[in-house]
């Protein structure tokens, strides 16, 4: 049965782990603690209750298809039946995730990866359906405010190391990219490589920056 009251504690108690997780990547950038804090004063943060039925041909269905998280971070609660995978990055093979009892797991979406300039990077990952059991999930997706212009920080880029992203609005980026979930498109999906400076463009950049020096 849907509990709402309890629900909407869980949201609060998941909320102060994640800005705490924020914190933590905060200082493994050399940043102060609170330097995400105030993206998320007005945040567009949800809960989700995910539920996969069984299915007898699991090769043939996919729970959740290839995705890579669009938000800040995402916390997720499963059960121990198991089905979401990560795409390893040396061989693009799909890895199993081990369900860990009394344990959360943390992915990183996208906008970590544009503000720490790709020192943090966002992985891809499905998830699997199971022949025989159901499969129950919570996750909860840590997002900032709408209006949030989302860049690389500045005080993680310089000349040698410039902003591999452009600047870009995430309400406008949320929007477009729920609108396009439900509509057959010609073009891809948005997704945050199509504000990725290219490499030759930084090359540019970094070539300027060094004869003006």
């Amino acid at each position: 049965l849907f509990d709402r009251e309890a629900c909407e504690e869980y949201a609060g108690e998941v909320e102060k782990l994640s800005f705490k997780l924020m914190e933590l990547i905060a200082l493994s950038l050399g940043l102060p603690a609170d330097s995400f804090n105030g993206f998320f004063k007005d945040q567009t943060s949800f809960v989700r209750l995910n539920h996969y039925p069984p299915c007898p041909a699991p090769e043939l269905a996919l729970g959740l298809g290839r995705h890579k998280d669009a938000g800040g971070l995402t916390v997720l609660a499963q059960d121990d039946v198991g089905g979401l995978e990560v795409k390893r990055k040396s061989d693009g093979e799909w890895i199993r995730v081990k369900p860990t009892p009394n344990a959360f797991i943390i992915n990183v979406g996208d906008i970590i990866q544009v503000w720490s300039n790709e020192r943090y990077e966002s992985v891809e990952h499905r998830v699997m359906v199971n022949s025989e059991k159901e499969r129950f999930s919570i996750p909860f997706f840590f997002n900032p405010a709408h209006y949030t212009m989302i860049k690389p920080l500045e005080e993680l880029t310089r000349e040698e190391n410039p902003a591999r992203y452009r600047p870009y609005n995430w309400g406008n980026f949320l929007v477009t990219r729920k609108g396009s979930n439900f509509k057959k498109l010609d073009v891809e999906n948005i997704q945050i490589y199509h504000f990725r400076i290219s490499e030759s463009e930084l090359a540019n950049r970094l070539e300027k920056a060094e004869s003006v020096a």
